[in-house]
């Protein structure tokens, strides 16, 4: 495993470990995380030099945070644990407090490696004022409830500079990038310059930029790897062997002249992974009328980027036959879209999407 100089917060691997898709199962109608396979993989990052390990209280049905406390209680002098403050519900001072208590709670532990500013954009930058929370970060730090104060981000990358200049405190950021979405790179120069540190997220577009033979998986991550002003390439990763793999790119990223090659003639392809930049977070999942919003633009990601329509409609179908929610249950909220971090126009496309499927 390769290590780099996260900023001026010290050494991080390569590869970081995103605890968003751990293994789950059913279990008296709800799932779970699965501890069986969870557990061991996540002890098995670090004995293959993974040191640093993000998670966030929405992940996995809000189980995320307590399976990573469980699996690297053992060796948590040895790892560095990333979670983050929810920003979009966010309506006082004292909800720093409350919500990094109930972290350290879930993740049986007595501090936190790096606390992100969760989702920052502009909007929420202006709560981080209204609020007053550089002085709750700067409070727990010294409390040594956190060891460095980070952001993530998804808005325009413009507003990254913003962050950086007003909040002095930010010690690292989490952005993404990858082969189609380069839109920060500018900006994830300037963070580096100002010695904050940089990690990737989304480096395979949620495994997406590996489909169907164009890119292959090991391409996609050298490429986020290569990039000098990069420390980590943040990863979800559900099974051992995804890990095993990811653990094999990091300790030699160095892209070779044919993969070089490879890129440069398959960029016009990726450009339609960028029409629906869904990445299939889950952010949306809490939709109040259940419409399975990742699980659709999955259907259309199958139909349109990876030309199997056939099996993307019998999904669609198969989902409807089910009673799976539709735009036409939409209530017009606008939870979806304001969770999420790719701030794509949710019921937009969910009406141009459904009517593709439909006529697929």
């Amino acid at each position: 495993m390769l290590y780099r100089d996260y900023g001026n917060t010290g050494k991080i691997s390569a590869l970081g470990f995103g605890c968003m898709r751990l293994p789950m199962i059913e279990h008296n109608g709800s799932k779970i995380v699965d501890d069986e396979k969870a557990i061991p993989m996540l002890r098995r990052a670090v004995e293959l030099g993974v040191n640093y390990f993000d998670t966030g209280e929405f992940y996995c049905e809000k189980q995320s945070e307590g399976a990573v406390g469980r699996a690297l209680k053992p060796m948590r002098n040895d790892v560095l644990i990333s979670t983050k403050l929810p920003m979009w519900g966010l309506n006082s001072t004292g909800e720093f407090r409350r919500q990094l208590e109930r972290s350290l709670r879930d993740l049986d532990t007595d501090y936190v490696d790096y606390y992100h500013f969760w989702a920052l954009d502009r909007e929420k930058l202006d709560k981080i004022f209204k609020y007053n929370l550089l002085a709750e970060a700067e409070k727990a730090k010294a409390e040594g409830l956190i060891r460095h104060v980070s952001f993530s981000f998804h808005d325009d990358p413009i507003v990254i500079k913003e962050i950086i200049d007003r909040c002095e405190i930010m010690e690292t950021m989490l952005v993404q990038y990858n082969l189609v979405d380069r839109s920060c790179e500018e900006m994830i120069a300037y963070a580096a310059s100002k010695g904050v540190g940089v990690c990737a997220m989304g480096p395979v577009g949620g495994g997406k930029l590996a489909g169907n033979g164009r890119i292959t998986y090991d391409i996609a991550m050298k490429f986020v790897l290569g990039n000098p002003n990069i420390a980590c390439a943040l990863a979800g990763m559900e099974t051992m062997e995804m890990l095993e793999q990811n653990a094999a790119i990091a300790a030699n990223p160095a892209l070779s002249e044919t993969e070089w090659q490879q890129i440069g003639d398959n960029l016009e392809q990726l450009k339609r992974f960028s029409d629906l930049p869904c990445t299939n977070c889950g952010y949306c999942k809490e939709c109040p009328v259940n419409i399975d919003i990742p699980k659709i633009f999955g259907c259309y990601t199958n139909h349109d980027v990876y030309q199997l329509s056939e099996h993307a409609k019998k999904q669609w179908v198969e989902y409807r036959i089910k009673g799976g929610a539709a735009l036409e249950d939409c209530i017009h909220c606008g939870l979806c879209e304001e969770k999420c971090p790719q701030k794509i126009a949710v019921r937009e496309q969910l009406e141009r999407v459904e009517s593709v499927l439909n006529n697929a």
